[in-house]
């Protein structure tokens, strides 16, 4: 599909990336049905909080954000997400070839940078759900790997009130610990996992390899910004 980006599917991109997180932590045992069920019910849950929201949130915007991020500090790892936006930056290599200094030093920069990193992402994301609260979402597929249990691509469509339909794609696996987790997600053909780690890799190379200032500098408005631009470029 070719389309301009417009607020509504950056609305429903934020809702994607919170889903992505949201699917993190949630045990097999506690969604027999697999990876589709995971999807679900972080979509149920998130979705009836957006559709409460109005009716209290010009008064205490603060509940509304509150209780979003008490969802997804149940089920989020945002310290793992953090890691992966920061890419070769936290990588295992990277660490083991420092000293215990820079091994230290490294573990203090990811805990900042996850601080960060969650408190944009439910501030800045969570409004734009809002714009989604009359929204139809549903199930479309679920889809294993040929000869794997443990690899597979859930799809979900989501029928917005003007009458478009937008699909996420969210490829999943499951690990050791019987948790699904993704590990890649698509909306109309946007990464959003690359461009999150596309803007570290570039606000790193800016600053000469300075994690301390990339973290001060974090601005995840300036993220949106850039997958806005990507969208527009792939129309």
């Amino acid at each position: 599909m070719s389309f301009r980006f417009s607020q509504k599917v950056s609305s429903w991109a934020s809702l994607a990336l919170l889903l992505m997180l949201a699917s993190t932590g949630i045990k097999a045992q506690d969604n027999p049905a697999g990876p589709g069920e995971v999807v679900r019910i972080a979509t149920d849950n998130i979705m009836a909080l957006v559709r409460e929201a109005p009716s209290y949130f010009d008064e205490d915007p603060d509940r509304y954000l509150g209780a979003v991020g008490a969802e997804l500090d149940k089920v989020v790892d945002f310290r793992g997400f953090a890691r992966g936006v920061m890419g070769e930056y936290a990588s295992g290599a990277r660490y083991r070839s420092l000293d215990k200094a820079g091994q230290e030093r490294l573990r203090l920069q990811l805990n900042q940078f996850t601080a960060v990193l969650r408190s944009g992402l439910i501030n800045t994301y969570s409004r734009g759900l809002l714009a989604f609260g009359g929204s139809k979402v549903e199930l479309a597929s679920t889809e294993f790997a040929p000869g794997s249990t443990k690899v597979a691509s859930v799809t979900q469509r989501v029928f917005t009130e003007d009458g478009k339909v937008y699909t996420v794609k969210y490829q999943m696996g499951q690990y050791r610990d019987g948790t699904w987790q993704l590990r890649n997600m698509i909306i109309e053909n946007i990464n959003l996992g690359e461009i999150y780690r596309g803007q570290f890799e570039a606000a790193a190379a800016e600053a000469n390899g300075d994690l301390d200032v990339v973290i001060a500098n974090w601005d995840d408005a300036k993220v949106r910004s850039s997958n806005e631009e990507s969208t527009e470029n792939a129309s």
